[in-house]
């Protein structure tokens, strides 16, 4: 593998230093932080008021009592700690920690919503019909969300100056169609109707979506003067599994439980209704400054060189009409999306695909639950691994780090398609969910390095796009090909083989695909409206 680029270094952007030693940020969007604060906030030092025991020196002091008030106290002593952990570097005056609740808030209705559809969707919602049929009905939630996913990140450029109400309209919209779901909760059968259950999972599925790619274009703009984007990122996605993933799936779990076995009722969706109407509460809790959008520069993903117009006349320029300026992204950044989308393919795959091969093996419920189980704990723990690990990792050639992740993942794509055992698909998955998350930090990595400020939320957005759609592409196969592990991770493998292939081709400054790959500058440099409007 041919070494980093040579002329990186001479085309580094100002103010851009070593990973190993972060310079403090140049957020222009930011209003003067004072240091007066402590990191804290106003709940950072809950510990230097102990709670007395009792309120009088008389009152008698129960073994309820005492219980009572030992888990209060260690309920304030979690509250402290997750606070102080959110508030962290100066996150509470930046706008990060504002931020980090509607964060935690959609991955709480994502768990939430696989508890409740996870026996609809893919065992329940029809019964006695063949998985062909469930397969067709998922290729038609998943197809249109196809061609809207290449949408989402132009059209969220548009409502700049809402960003804050587009966050929270995407928490509401998901709360109505989940009330939608639960007027049309069958109680005897715990099921839906179909025409009502796919719509609401593909409208599910968009609007969480749409989160993510304005989440991504909002974050550089909250990002505290001491950190970089690499570790912002990387903060988030771990306060989303855990605070989110974790505990609130785990809440949507027994809520679930509790409702369908005593009141036949979807308990799971009316988490997800709660959850919803916070998430859109907290989301205009967000500083007003992530709307500030003067002297924004939008990127792109094509590059047109510096060889003058191609077609029409040479004075052209002088009669075209005027256009914004554009940023294309370099040669790094590239390499890394086409790395982050053969990594995303596979991960999408591994979404839908185990479901159907639990369902085809015709076991028990509970032989399905521990072949879902294994995979799952396997996602999991390499999703939290990985991104702990990226958050320590030294990011000075990301593009380096990409490529290798992709070749990883590749190789655990084959090795799980020669055996077709379901060790060695987990193991796979394992591999999958941490490359996943350490690629996805080498891409964050690029983008803050080797853009200038004004064009790096536009970047986040419209990256978060495309990694979104190659999701989807690999859900599709999930749900296509034939139900036997050796024949799914066949199909998958050669669509990574392909993927590889473009990365590593881009990396060498290449391309398969034209105008879409490493033929370009390491860093380019931002292209004047005339001759955007010539090429």
């Amino acid at each position: 593998m041919a070494n980093y680029p040579s002329d990186a270094g001479g085309h580094a952007r100002t103010g851009g230093g070593p990973r190993s030693n972060p310079t403090p940020s140049a957020n222009r969007y930011l209003p003067p932080l004072d240091s007066e604060r402590g990191h804290g906030g106003p709940h950072s030092d809950y510990r230097s008021e102990p709670r007395r025991v009792g309120d009088s020196a008389g009152e008698r002091i129960t073994v309820t009592r005492a219980a009572a008030m030992r888990s209060r106290e260690m309920g304030e002593r979690m509250y402290s700690m997750v606070q102080r952990a959110a508030t962290a570097d100066g996150a509470d005056k930046s706008g990060l920690t504002a931020l980090t609740w509607p964060v935690m808030a959609n991955f709480a209705v994502d768990s939430a919503m696989a508890v409740a559809l996870a026996n609809t969707l893919f065992f329940a919602a029809a019964t006695g019909e063949s998985k062909g049929k469930v397969a067709l009905y998922l290729l038609i939630t998943i197809a249109p969300f196809a061609v809207i996913a290449p949408l989402i990140g132009p059209a969220l450029d548009r409502v700049q100056h809402g960003r804050r109400a587009a966050l929270a309209m995407s928490f509401l919209l998901r709360t109505a169609l989940a009330v939608v779901l639960i007027m049309n909760y069958d109680g005897a059968t715990g099921s839906y109707p179909s025409w009502v259950l796919y719509p609401c999972a593909l409208g599910m599925m968009v609007f969480s979506k749409s989160f993510s790619v304005l989440r991504s274009a909002v974050t550089p703009r909250v990002m505290p003067p001491t950190i970089d984007l690499v570790r912002v990122n990387s903060r988030l996605t771990v306060f989303g599994l855990i605070g989110g993933t974790i505990v609130g799936g785990g809440i949507a779990a027994g809520v679930e439980y509790v409702f369908t076995t005593l009141f036949e009722l979807p308990g799971a969706l009316f988490v997800v209704v709660f959850v919803t109407l916070a998430g859109a509460s907290l989301s205009m809790r967000i500083p007003r400054w992530v709307e500030v959008t003067e002297g924004e520069v939008p990127a792109t993903l094509t590059y047109h060189g510096h060889s003058g117009p191609l077609g029409g006349w040479p004075d052209d320029a002088a009669t075209a009409p005027i256009r914004s300026p554009r940023q294309p992204l370099g040669r790094n950044i590239i390499t890394s999306l086409w790395g982050n989308c053969t990594i995303k393919a596979m991960v999408g795959f591994l979404f839908l695909y185990p479901a159907f091969v639990a369902k085809a093996h015709q076991a028990s419920g509970w032989v399905q639950l521990g072949m879902l189980g294994t995979i799952g704990a396997a996602a999991g723990i390499g999703n939290f691994g990985g991104n702990f690990a990226a958050a320590r990792l030294r990011l000075g050639r990301p593009a380096v780090l990409v490529v290798r992740a992709a070749v990883a993942v590749t190789v655990a794509a084959l090795a799980a398609a020669v055996t077709g055992n379901l060790i060695v698909a987990a193991v796979a998955t394992l591999i999958t969910s941490a490359c996943s998350a350490i690629a996805k930090a080498s891409l964050d990595a690029s983008l803050q390095d080797d853009l200038p400020e004004e064009s790096r939320a536009s970047a986040f957005g419209r990256s978060e796009s495309v990694l979104q759609l190659a999701w989807v592409l690999g859900g599709a196969i999930g749900v296509l090909v034939y139900t036997e592990l050796w024949v799914g991770f066949t199909a998958i493998t050669a669509v990574l083989i392909l993927g590889l292939a473009q990365t590593v081709v881009s990396y060498r400054g290449d391309s398969l695909i034209p105008g879409f790959g490493g033929n370009r500058p390491v860093v380019a440099e931002q292209e004047e409206a005339a001759a955007v409007t010539n090429r």
